[in-house]
């Protein structure tokens, strides 16, 4: 079982074939976002299976979350290497993935060929009002988790008023945010933890980040060799490559710079498109970050030229290459590390630090998307390093009011799962567009 041969003393290792059906059950049921995914994941491996104790998958999970990417992939890829090497966090890793993946991409091909039927508009502008309540609902979990001092405060206040005003770079952002923290924990916020010595696997280790890398960038070669550097399928992989290296934080996060510079920068989408997007992955299994496939199938699929669906599907798996890929280089090179990074205090201070600026992040997004979806006319007024974003007030749509005000109280106050939400305001929209005519 490679490295992660010594890593189980507590219980008894499942066979592969135990391990593998167990993972294809996680993944059909993954729907809900990464908290919902980690929350499943707790409960099948460590209370029911008893795979694996608690300690140990909160250091997991502490590790991933040091992670850009998924967190939730990433957690049930290494749980996978720990309890069967290589050949078990592939298994993990993509019977995690592939499920929604499937979905996603039969969704993006219907919306491709329909998406402008006035019954399935009026369906997506139930979903978009719900989604709105669904990151506000994110925004709300982590602040309270994230926030705990007045510094972080600060961190969020400051990571919403430079991308949101400013239109800082979200890599930028993160760095700043991580080095604050970094420092922070240096100057003896925490104490040291004993725990295991370094590993002394380097060779090793350099051998596997080449592999992957190998693995990862392949691809980009064969498309550049067959459609040129400038087709929109080589800038497909160079964005969600790049994406893939800087969005720590979570899905939410990974949104909120996916989204505008989709949107705004490279003009692929539209703002609509892109909360359609957002609220396919809402309804699928798998990881929500799945909806980078619908973004690359719909990009390719408007501006590749050729056949649309043949495009599209060469940007789905752009996308979902581009975007999992890495996550698999990030466990297998630094999971024989796991046990001694989490106990590392000026990594510590630099998650902390990285997830109080994803907070300001998020509230970015949520503000974004709001206006885009409230509003059917919004503008972009620039003042010298100032960006403002002025909503045209007789566009408000009352629709989307009443819409977000049901999936609010469903949402926050009844604590109905994301999907019946979702299946209720589609259906809330249906009913208005019926009795208003």
């Amino acid at each position: 079982m490679d490295e992660a041969a010594s890593a189980m003393p507590e219980f008894e290792a499942p066979t592969f074939s135990q391990a593998f059906w167990v993972w294809t059950r996680v993944g059909l049921l993954s729907f809900g976002g990464p908290a919902a995914q980690i929350a499943l994941m707790h409960r099948v491996i460590v209370e029911e299976k008893r795979w694996l104790a608690e300690p140990r998958f909160l250091s997991a999970l502490s590790f991933c979350m040091l992670l850009p990417g998924p967190e939730a992939m990433q957690l049930a890829t290494y749980v996978g290497w720990l309890l069967h090497g290589n050949k078990g966090g592939l298994a993990a890793g993509l019977l995690f993935v592939l499920p929604g993946a499937f979905v996603v991409l039969a969704l993006a091909l219907v919306y491709a060929a329909f998406g402008n039927l006035p019954l399935v508009a009026t369906l997506f502008l139930g979903i978009k009002s719900a989604v709105l309540v669904i990151v506000v609902e994110a925004l709300l979990r982590i602040a309270r988790r994230a926030l705990a001092r007045g510094e972080h405060w600060a961190i969020a206040a400051a990571a919403f008023v430079a991308i949101f005003f400013f239109s800082v770079p979200f890599p930028v952002i993160v760095l700043a945010a991580a080095l604050i923290g970094f420092l922070r924990a240096g100057a003896g916020e925490r104490e040291e933890t004993p725990g295991p010595a370094r590993p002394r696997l380097a060779r090793q280790t350099l051998g596997t980040i080449a592999l992957w890398l190998a693995i990862w960038f392949l691809p980009l070669g064969g498309l550049m060799a067959v459609f040129g550097r400038s087709h929109i399928l080589a800038q497909l992989f160079w964005f969600f490559s790049r994406l893939a290296v800087v969005t720590f934080g979570g899905a939410y996060a990974v949104l909120a710079y996916m989204s505008q510079d989709v949107v705004l920068h490279h003009h692929w989408l539209e703002a609509g498109q892109m909360m359609d997007g957002l609220g396919l992955a809402e309804t699928t299994p798998g990881p929500l970050i799945l909806v980078t496939e619908f973004v690359g199938f719909l990009a390719a699929w408007t501006h590749g030229g050729g056949t649309p669906w043949v495009m599209g599907l060469l940007g789905a798996f752009v996308a979902v290459w581009a975007t999992f890929a890495p996550c698999f280089l990030w466990i297998f090179a630094g999971a024989p590390y796991i046990e001694w990074i989490t106990r590392q205090p000026r990594l510590q201070g630099a998650l902390t630090g990285i997830t109080a600026a994803v907070v300001g992040v998020i509230l970015n997004l949520a503000v974004w998307f709001s206006l885009h979806v409230f509003f059917a006319q919004v503008s972009a007024v620039q003042r010298g390093p100032l960006l403002l974003w002025v909503p045209e007030p007789a566009s408000l749509d009352p629709r989307v009011l009443a819409l977000a005000a049901l999936s609010a109280v469903l949402l926050l106050y009844r604590h109905w799962n994301i999907a019946a939400v979702l299946a209720v305001a589609a259906a809330a929209a249906l009913a208005l567009k019926f009795a208003l005519g």
